[in-house]
């Protein structure tokens, strides 16, 4: 690897190029070399990323055992059906550094196992890739629009027959051109002058999906190539993806569901355990709950809630999920509703990007994690993603309490304690 030249690849020498080029920063110090102490060897973590050079180690916290209602779901007849529901005490490993996360999610974990646990609820199951297909006017994207929709069963019934020649593997392919494992629920058609997205819906069980998504719907849209008139309309460009498929990417458009895992978790407190657990009441959670949503609106802000994304990035690091899917997996809507008896808590979660397969999923130790969290086999990344919702309302519960009570001492209290500088455990 010549100077000014950096390889992408993970064989030995590359990487021991690679490591050769830090040491001679001169910002290196002998202590830095940890970063090249293997944990798990270097043949084991190499498919999963390019240029691997070294290694970052987090500590984990495990809370729990959190007392889980959830859902087991199925898709049937075009919706998400569901078809059981399981009870289940889990151990919620977090990889993070934020003082104060582990313990108020155990504190809120701990309160709401006192009234039966959380419940948790599949809304929406599906993985959406945005397919921009660019005319030279609005008129003929208006043309195209009118024919996706008379075309479109038949579309869906193309790709998803098992027969699909394009499902087959050929001689020296690892996987084949078009997935077997996702399903096309449905095409969706929106027009932007001379733009018309097709929004391809899918359903990709137990893996997140976006690679075997692109893949279809790289097929999907020759197919259509093939199928139009070419004589009809100027088609300039296809972009596999433009921006309207909510991948990555926090959006009204997916807020309520439409990309990812729609997954809602609701509690309950009675106004003894909110006063005697977390020292506060129902009237001062509401108070911080109308402040809240008055400075959310002020600010343009999407989601409503207080720390989703601090439960969503911990679990994501743990399970070997794509971190790039924080964002919109945290998209949230908090609620309290006063109940004669003390108060109902809700959490939705618009789009948890998740899988249990694929990816980073098959990194030794979030194979662990996923086994801990019993997330393994059929019905595992809807299990999943509900944990993930459940520890989320915990942290939400626990986390809004202390800003509501006391001129929101006890949320500064575990932050001067917990967040700052600790030279000792």
């Amino acid at each position: 690897m010549s100077q000014g030249r950096w390889s992408h690849r993970n064989h030995r020498e590359a990487i021991e190029v690679r490591q050769k080029a830090l040491r001679e920063l001169p910002q290196w110090r002998d202590e830095d070399e940890r970063i090249f102490d293997w944990s798990v060897d270097s043949e084991t973590l190499a498919p999963f990323l390019e240029g691997l050079t070294g290694q970052m180690v987090m500590p984990v916290a495990v809370v729990g055992p959190a007392h889980i209602d959830m859902g087991q779901y199925l898709w049937r007849d075009g919706r998400l059906q569901e078809t059981g529901r399981l009870q289940d005490d889990v151990y919620i490993p977090l990889a993070h550094t934020e003082g104060g996360l582990s313990m108020s999610m155990q504190r809120g974990i701990h309160v709401l196992n006192r009234t039966g646990g959380i419940k948790t609820y599949v809304l929406s199951d599906m993985m959406t890739r945005d397919c921009a297909f660019v005319f030279s006017s609005a008129e003929e994207s208006k043309g195209f629009y009118d024919w996706i929709q008379n075309a479109r069963e038949d579309l869906i019934l193309w790709l998803n027959r098992p027969s699909h020649p394009d499902k087959q593997l050929k001689p020296g392919q690892a996987v084949s051109d078009v997935s077997r494992h996702a399903v096309l629920l449905d095409i969706d058609a929106r027009l932007v002058g001379s733009v018309c997205h097709l929004l391809y819906r899918f359903f990709t069980g137990e893996a997140c999906g976006p690679n075997m998504i692109t893949r279809n719907a790289y097929a999907l849209n020759r197919e259509i190539v093939a199928r139009i008139d070419k004589n009809s309309w100027h088609l300039n460009n296809i972009f596999l993806e433009a921006n309207m498929g909510g991948d990555k990417k926090p959006s009204h458009e997916h807020y309520n569901g439409g990309h990812g895992k729609t997954v809602m978790a609701v509690a309950q407190l009675t106004h003894q355990q909110l006063r005697r657990y977390l020292n506060t009441t129902v009237d001062e959670l509401k108070r911080l709950e109308w402040a809240g949503l008055h400075g959310s609106n002020a600010s343009g802000m999407q989601s409503f809630a207080f720390t989703p994304a601090s439960a969503v990035a911990a679990i994501f690091l743990t399970t070997g999920q794509d971190l790039g899917m924080v964002a919109t997996s945290s998209m949230a809507h908090a609620t309290i509703q006063e109940l004669p008896d003390g108060a109902s808590f809700g959490l939705q979660l618009g789009g948890i990007e998740v899988g249990t397969v694929g990816g980073g999923t098959a990194l030794p130790h979030a194979q662990s994690y996923l086994r801990l969290l019993g997330c393994q086999g059929p019905g595992s990344a809807q299990r999943l993603a509900q944990l993930i919702a459940a520890a989320a309302l915990a942290l939400e519960v626990s986390a809004s309490a202390s800003m509501a009570s006391h001129g929101s001492e006890n949320f500064f209290r575990a932050h001067l304690e917990r967040g700052g500088h600790r030279s000792r455990p």
